[in-house]
């Protein structure tokens, strides 16, 4: 491929990024999902089921502990995700694989599989020796030249690892996810890709660069600029983990998942439309009381969410409810989670706490709250969320920016929508990155579109409105714009809540954020419906009426 066609080639990926071409965007499926058939097994608890439920465990904890499979059983999992293969390792014997998998099916489960391929650069499944590949395969290199292991990708990480998927194919197991973590940088939020002088001579190379661009590379990704050179370096590192994902998929000969990182983790690697079609994990980050327990931590988790739904068919949806470490996630936080996955339409829930499972205790909450998010869900699936407040998440964003989302406006108790490009109507919320580039954002949009952005954005739209991202300035410019929300139904009271509106379904979802239980008023026009939530609840309010 010469220098040409190769950039070519990564500007129209750059343009079918921003577009969304070649992903789905949110609730473009749901129109052939409207019949609402059953999917999954019916196992005579949740009717005709929509949502599923599973947790991954190690197989020693399975072996060593058949009372916790029962109690699982009884809250509600159906899959039981067996760690088999990590970065490199095998921890666990073949003999004991399939002990575990055993005792699964034996509580009346199934047993499926969680493979680590690349490692870590940080203790996340609480090993004492961290995550950490055998020493023969290389570890990966920053712009800056300092090394770290893991989520590295040089031979022979992807042979080994397809070896072991070709393995415990044999043994029996037929589904996978690749997971903790499948990128190509030390966190979802850098630009990432190796800079070794391997990757470097490679992609000089294939893009037809001269030597003296890779300074201009380098440079271009520390300052987070989305230049052509930049393009093409995303989709050169994008290539190389596809391929890698493609060759282990073969290997375990289909029934592969990948595991995306918060917020789509585009700029370390993850091309999110190669994994349209595939079992898809739509990541979160707030793995403890102290990130998840505010309302900008929820907002922020909720936004992810809805974002990679824009790729991910509802069938083919996994939410990575994580707590980590273990125990530092209350029982009620988690059970809280669970109504991001009925607002996103995620139709299956998997738990994990790496090596080590959460408290038992937790079970006794997290059954009750899995039944009544079962059915919940059920008279939501399908449905797409509308409203005048508009969620996009930009090319600017998602291929250089800093992975701080504008989201705290979910909070207002106002109807939302997810957007590919910003719409004349209502209000699009753009992050400090997309604000940079509206240049850029208003060619993919109307010119009546209105913008609001954060008012740390050093450069903002002509005639945004810039509002802090707090609730008290977020809850003042609600008040100035109530008289414009009259045809959408609505929280009345400053509480911290998300309100969803599903016109074809008739319901509004409302999610109480706070751990605290309170009466609010969801207004639609005339009519107003009182609506009692305990700590962290969601409720559902039936209202008439169309969106536009």
């Amino acid at each position: 491929m010469n220098r040409r066609h190769y950039l070519k080639a990564a500007g129209m990926a750059g343009v079918s990024l921003a577009l969304g071409r070649h992903g789905l965007a949110f609730g473009m499926d749901d129109r052939a999902s409207r019949s609402r058939a059953p999917f999954g097994q019916d196992d005579g608890r949740f009717g005709r089921v929509v949502r599923t439920f599973h947790l991954c465990l190690a197989p020693d904890v399975v072996v060593g502990d058949p009372e916790l499979l029962r109690t699982v059983r009884q809250a509600g999992v159906g899959t039981v995700w067996l760690a088999g293969f990590l970065y490199g390792h095998r921890p666990y014997s073949d003999e004991l694989l399939r002990r575990a998998r055993g005792e699964v099916e034996r509580a009346g489960m199934r047993a499926q599989l969680i493979t680590v391929p690349l490692g870590h650069p940080g203790n996340s499944l609480g090993k004492p020796d961290g995550n950490t590949p055998p020493a023969h395969w290389a570890m990966a290199q920053r712009p800056d030249g300092q090394l770290y292991s893991g989520t590295s990708l040089h031979p022979p990480a992807t042979a080994e690892n397809s070896e072991a998927l070709r393995r415990l194919r044999g043994m029996g197991f037929r589904e996978c996810f690749v997971d903790d973590d499948f990128r190509l940088a030390r966190s979802p939020g850098e630009i990432g890709g190796c800079f070794c002088a391997t990757h470097r001579e490679r992609f000089l190379r294939l893009a037809g660069y001269p030597a003296r661009s890779w300074e201009a590379l380098c440079d271009d990704v520390r300052s987070r600029r989305l230049t052509p050179l930049l393009r093409s370096w995303l989709e050169f590192t994008g290539d190389e983990l596809s391929e890698s994902f493609r060759l282990q998929r073969g290997a375990f000969r289909g029934g592969l998942g990948i595991m995306v990182m918060y917020l789509g983790a585009e700029k370390a690697g993850i091309r999110l439309r190669d994994y349209r079609a595939v079992p898809f994990r739509v990541g979160e980050l707030m793995f403890d009381d102290g990130s998840f327990g505010t309302p900008k931590g929820k907002t922020d988790e909720l936004f992810s969410v809805l974002f990679h739904r824009r790729f991910a068919r509802p069938e083919r949806a996994y939410s990575e409810t994580t707590a980590y470490p273990a125990d530092r996630l209350s029982a009620a936080n988690m059970a809280s989670k669970l109504v991001i996955s009925t607002l996103a339409d995620v139709r299956h829930t998997m738990l994990m706490s790496g090596l080590t499972p959460f408290p038992r205790e937790h079970w006794s909450v997290l059954g009750p709250a899995m039944r009544r998010q079962a059915t919940c869900h059920a008279a939501l699936a399908g449905h797409v969320p509308r409203g005048p407040f508009k969620h996009f998440w930009g090319e600017a964003q998602r291929l250089v920016g800093d992975d701080r989302p504008f989201s705290l406006w979910l909070a207002l108790g106002i109807p939302f929508e997810v957007v590919d490009r910003p719409p004349a109507d209502g209000w699009t919320f753009l992050s400090d990155f997309d604000a940079r580039e509206w240049g850029w954002v208003s060619r993919l949009s109307s010119p009546a579109a209105r913008w609001v952005c954060r008012a740390s954005a050093a450069v903002t739209p002509p005639g945004a409105v810039k509002l802090g991202e707090s609730l008290a300035e977020l809850w003042a410019w609600k008040r100035q714009i109530r008289g414009q929300l009259r045809e959408v139904p609505h929280v009345a009271e400053d509480h911290p809540a998300v309100c969803a509106w599903y016109p074809s379904a008739g319901q509004v979802a409302v999610w109480n954020l706070l751990a605290e239980a309170r009466e609010l008023t969801v207004i639609h026009g005339a009519s107003q419906h009182a609506l009692r939530l305990g700590p962290l609840e969601m409720g559902l309010v039936a209202v008439g009426g169309k969106w536009k």
